[in-house]
């Protein structure tokens, strides 16, 4: 099984009347590239049913969100630039001669969202699920990405969406494992006077003491019941964010900060997590892509030595018990809420300064 998070697909528009046309699937990349390898993965389907669930869109929004790329666009749109906008969400692989083990899938939302833009943008978030036939076995697998964005004085939304999460899985019984990015390093919300070149969650009002297990998404996994199943979340060794956003190497403002800490390749948090529950235990795990300019993920991007991405991975081998166990029920099919009334005023204001827009040119 992998895990993916933020599985992005970008799509562009010619004009205002145009419809949107896919340009990057990264997700499809990857699994094109499995295919290479000889050990192909694909995402995870049944009965007409995917496991990806979209995180949050960014609309292809004529006039503002306008992209140049000739290389591009030309051959698209016979024209220089577009306007663009992705999505991203999360995804499960199963490996393509294990589909047929798959029992139940689905996907499911967070009552917990961030809105950038009031009533126009906002970031949802949830995760993927199946359970897969092992053996005798049937394990329960999830992915997951909480959010990353939090304000001061207010319990973060990565810790109301994880104790969601403990609550949408205290019935499942059987062998269980979820995998993703809970966007909390085991120090947060850090105190004043600590060092946070990660710009992590700080203690306030409703978080009013550091490294708070009241206010951490990975500890509430851990009071939930959960077993860490990934390396030693509290060696530096093993932090899991750090790379530069243009994935050239380790992002020069954390380099020293990172080295202070313990960890030579600009990594400053552990925010990606393996855990598991009713297993029998694990065989082994490690952190990869975290060191650089050498490792098993790194690629040449132009004449640069590059980072598969912004975040390590984390791998791990469990095991489980050969014995037969009842197949839970379906976990809840949380939805996001429908339109409200000011996201219907936004939108129709959006639509009339787009018609402004137009009318002008």
């Amino acid at each position: 099984m992998i895990g993916i998070q933020e599985a992005t697909i970008w799509y562009c528009k010619k004009d205002l009347w145009s419809g949107n046309v896919e340009v990057f699937n990264f997700l499809d990349q990857l699994i094109k590239e499995t295919k290479q390898t000889g050990v192909g993965y694909s995402l995870a389907k049944l009965n007409g049913k995917s496991a990806f669930n979209p995180g949050y869109s960014i609309a292809a929004i004529p006039y503002l969100t306008k992209v140049v790329d000739p290389q591009t666009f030309r051959p698209l749109f016979k024209q220089d630039s577009a306007s663009c906008g992705f999505t991203i969400g999360d995804a499960l692989l199963v490996r393509d001669d294990r589909m047929k083990d798959i029992k139940q899938l689905g996907n499911s939302e967070y009552e917990a969202t961030y809105s950038i833009i009031p009533t126009l943008m906002t970031i949802y978030r949830g995760y993927s699920w199946l359970d897969l036939a092992s053996g005798k076995s049937t394990v329960r697998i999830v992915t997951t990405h909480l959010e990353s964005i939090w304000d001061h004085d207010v319990i973060p939304n990565s810790v109301l969406q994880a104790r969601q999460l403990v609550e949408d899985l205290k019935a499942t019984t059987m062998p269980l494992i979820v995998m993703g990015d809970f966007n909390a390093d085991y120090r947060d919300p850090r105190g004043a006077n600590e060092s946070n070149p990660g710009e992590q969650p700080v203690v306030g009002k409703a978080c009013p003491k550091a490294s708070s297990r009241d206010c951490n998404a990975y500890w509430t996994m851990i009071d939930g019941g959960f077993i860490n199943a990934s390396p030693d979340v509290k060696d530096p060794k093993n932090f899991t964010w750090g790379a530069g956003a243009l994935l050239d190497g380790p992002d020069a403002n954390r380099v020293k900060a990172a080295e202070t800490f313990g960890n030579s390749f600009g990594f400053t948090d552990r925010l990606d997590y393996i855990f598991t529950k009713n297993v029998l235990g694990v065989r082994s795990t490690e952190i990869f892509g975290n060191t650089w300019p050498t490792g098993e993920s790194i690629w040449k991007c132009g004449n640069k030595d590059c980072f598969a991405s912004d975040h390590a991975g984390v791998a791990a081998t469990i095991l489980l018990d050969d014995k037969e166990v009842a197949i839970n029920q379906s976990l809840p099919n949380h939805s996001r809420f429908p339109i409200g009334p000011w996201q219907a005023i936004g939108a129709a204001l959006l639509i009339f300064l787009m018609w402004r827009i137009v009318k002008r040119k």
